[in-house]
């Protein structure tokens, strides 16, 4: 196992009154411990890669968030967008009724949709909803994912009814293979949680518990 944690994290801020001081203290943060990316929304893309400007710390952002209910034009449309503004990396939300409802097409031509407006500027991760999902349906989630070009596969937004568990980044590894990305995000607090999705598979961990995860690493001599 890589135990260079911070380049798991994805430090996160998506809640919906973050305000600009707290972006720039979420980009302070990463910059202090590099980790692998800031997560933010939209409207903060700019001033995160304005922040982050000189540093190995990327910028990650949310489309069709949380929902994942737009439209594949509208999602396209937001991921150039937050290229354009400076995002390297993406973090998009499947049509998870499309999904459920068994139109596999849709949702992979909704995932491609997204990639190909990425494609060549940032890496794209898809985040499937897994609290919502059937075993059977986290498969096939995953499954659409690799065909339609994705770089990760993600547990959770973090604002529905659960978050990552151990099982689900491993039936998530067991599917996408060993050179795909997972990510665990949801209820990740703690080194001890990290530790645990990292070890069920998980190469990123996206988190607003960045902080906290390092000074617990830090407190441990063993690390």
């Amino acid at each position: 196992m890589n135990t260079n944690f911070a380049t798991y994290i994805d430090h996160t801020i998506l809640k919906a009154d973050a305000k600009k001081n707290e972006i720039e203290t979420l980009c302070e943060e990463a910059r202090k411990y590099t980790f692998a990316s800031v997560c933010v929304n939209p409207t903060w893309v700019k001033t995160a890669a304005a922040a982050l400007e000189g540093t190995p710390v990327k910028v990650c952002t949310v489309i069709g968030f949380p929902l994942g209910a737009s439209t594949s034009e509208v999602k396209a449309f937001e991921t150039g967008n937050a290229i354009t503004n400076g995002a390297k990396e993406i973090d998009m939300v499947i049509n998870i009724g499309a999904l459920c409802g068994g139109d596999d097409e849709t949702v992979k031509k909704d995932i491609e949709a997204v990639v190909n407006a990425a494609k060549g500027k940032a890496i794209v991760k898809v985040i499937i909803e897994t609290s919502l999902l059937t075993d059977k349906e986290k498969r096939k989630a995953c499954e659409l994912s690799v065909l339609a070009g994705a770089d990760f596969v993600k547990t959770s937004t973090g604002f529905s009814t659960g978050g990552a568990t151990e099982e689900d980044v491993k039936l998530m590894r067991a599917v996408v293979g060993p050179d795909m990305g997972v990510k665990a995000s949801g209820g990740v607090r703690n080194l001890a949680d990290m530790k645990k999705m990292i070890d069920a598979g998980a190469t990123r961990i996206g988190a607003s518990s960045g902080v906290q995860i390092m000074q617990g690493l830090e407190s441990q001599s063993d690390y």
